[in-house]
């Protein structure tokens, strides 16, 4: 079997890689960029070094600054209309998995045209748009290494899936003393993310040999240090191996594909407006007892690969330690139940079906190893609220 694997053309990895900005616009030959981030990253001074290098550079450039956390089709317009009033020839995304998704589909509409709703999935995004260098500040998305972006359409209150090739970032800036000053809320929830992406690469029905690598290295790096960057926010090494165990995540997933806990996932996160990483923690331990019968092996290679099982534990006895490590992990986390974090119980009843329709139409959940009906997904939903 052939598999086709994309990736940035252009991978910085390490203390200081954004200080390889410099080579990446000159590679590009481009002349005037527009840096796309939010208000947060803005205040904290992480624009400033890249706005002196610009600077520096004689580059003429804009900054944008108005993403949202779960980018919507709507919060992306006025990036679009800015970047062509100004005619930006590319764009510079630093900032967690929203910024960066929300600059990759303000890169295809500005260069493409129509609505972000046009290139949702099935319709595979093949052409590049404007050229993307990715910076993250997030152990967690992996979005500056993925073929895929999440876009809220706001009329339908559907999170839409775009994914192909003209997605993948031109470059990745992979820096993780970007993300020392991220909050616990946040190291938590990204981090679970990154697992999250590990775990379903590795079961996916789309899995290779080269993903099973990346994603397999992702989660022994995960595991191994995501309670100390959630205690211990100044611990360099947990930092350091977070943001490496997230991109190799995000390698592993964008090559062969997330799967059911994602595919439920992005209708709570449009309906009840939980951050996406967060609602993946909450499906997380719920969704892989259900699908462990179909990939038992799998699953126990996660354990071991995790650290909580050993090569003389069976399999059966690996996938016992694998569903109470992942509770243990929300326990320890303080991740909460939807009904704890306060989703209305009769709302969410009432979309159950709806949600579940919208979380098969996204296509993620025909890549499980086990595949869910309708109907036992609105069971899977109660299950999670409580």
């Amino acid at each position: 079997m052939t598999s086709n694997i994309v990736l940035p053309r252009i991978v910085c990895l390490g203390k200081g890689a954004i200080n390889q900005l410099n080579y990446v616009l000159e590679t590009l030959a481009v002349k005037n960029p527009m840096i796309v981030t939010d208000q947060v990253i803005y205040d904290l001074g992480y624009i400033k070094p890249i706005e002196k290098n610009l600077t520096n550079q004689k580059l003429s450039y804009g900054i944008y600054t108005d993403t949202i956390p779960e980018p919507t089709d709507t919060s992306l317009e006025a990036g679009i209309q800015q970047a062509r009033l100004n005619n930006h020839d590319s764009i510079i995304a630093i900032g967690g998995g929203s910024v960066i998704d929300s600059a990759k589909a303000i890169a295809i509409v500005v260069k493409h045209g129509g609505h972000i709703r046009d290139y949702k999935f099935p319709y595979s995004i093949e052409k590049s748009g404007l050229p993307v260098i990715a910076i993250p500040t997030t152990a967690g998305t992996g979005s500056e290494a993925t073929k895929a972006t999440v876009i809220t359409d706001e009329k339908h209150n559907e999170k839409m899936l775009c994914m192909g090739l003209g997605l993948v970032p031109f470059a990745a800036l992979v820096d993780y003393e970007l993300t020392i000053s991220l909050p616990k809320r946040a190291t938590a929830d990204s981090g679970l993310d990154a697992l999250t992406h590990a775990l379903e690469a590795y079961v996916s029905r789309k899995a290779n040999p080269f993903t099973d690598a990346q994603a397999l290295a992702a989660i022994s790096l995960i595991a191994k240090n995501l309670r100390k960057a959630y205690n211990e926010p100044n611990n360099i090494e947990a930092r350091e191996s977070m943001l490496l165990g997230s991109h190799l995540a995000g390698i592993a997933f964008t090559n062969s594909s997330v799967a059911l806990v994602h595919g439920m996932s992005r209708p709570i996160g449009a309906h009840f407006h939980v951050p996406h990483g967060l609602s993946n923690a909450m499906l997380l331990p719920t969704i892989t007892e259900f699908s462990i019968p179909f990939a038992p092996h799998r699953y126990a290679t996660c354990s071991r690969t995790m650290g909580i099982a050993t090569n003389q534990d069976s399999d059966e006895i690996a996938n016992d330690k694998l569903i109470k490590e992942l509770k243990a992990l929300n326990r320890d986390l303080n991740v909460p139940t939807l009904k704890e974090y306060g989703v209305n119980k009769i709302e969410y009843e009432a979309l159950l079906p709806l949600m579940a329709k919208q979380a098969i139409d996204s296509g993620s959940p025909s890549n499980n190893p086990r595949l869910a009906t309708v109907v036992e997904l609105v069971d899977l939903y109660r299950k999670v609220y409580e």
